[in-house]
């Protein structure tokens, strides 16, 4: 039995037709009962445009993004186990650091890969930052709708 599934797109955020903003998957009783997987969020406001051409002022967007994600399931940031950040410029690393450790446990920091790439979708954005949270101890915030997914043939090509 596949389990509960909830796709999720919580007010504040912009909505993309191509994807889920927050993903809520409910595990077996044995292993942390909900996982919640949040799309990178860029700095940009829910009409979708970026706050400022401004590294610091994105990352703040990108992190209030996040912190928007994470509550529409009652999550936060101390339950974040996983964080993958995509930057134009490395050299923004720092800045980067410091935003992300405003609000992250320092005495327990999440896994971390930062990767630097070419561009995003959004024409201007500096950076993008998803994450992954564990939640343990409850159930999922509402009764999941489970969706099924047909798995892909191979061609054999």
């Amino acid at each position: 039995m596949a389990a509960p599934v909830r796709f999720i797109n919580p007010e504040g955020l912009s909505r993309s037709p191509g994807y889920t903003q927050v993903v809520e998957v409910a595990g077996p009783a044995r292993m942390v009962q909900v996982m919640v997987h949040v799309s990178g969020q860029l700095g940009a406001t829910a009409d979708g445009k970026l706050v400022s051409r401004d590294f610091r002022a994105q990352a703040e967007q990108v992190f209030a993004n996040l912190e928007t994600a994470l509550a529409s399931v009652g999550a936060k940031f101390a339950d974040v186990v996983k964080i993958t950040s995509f930057l134009t410029d490395m050299a923004h690393l720092p800045i980067l650091r410091e935003v992300r450790a405003a609000r992250l446990n320092p005495a327990a920091p999440p896994a971390s890969t930062t990767i630097a790439v070419l561009g995003f979708a959004l024409a201007g954005a500096l950076l993008e930052v998803e994450v992954i949270a564990a939640v343990s101890g409850r159930k999922p915030t509402r009764r999941a709708p489970v969706r099924k997914v047909k798995a892909a043939r191979r061609t054999g090509r």
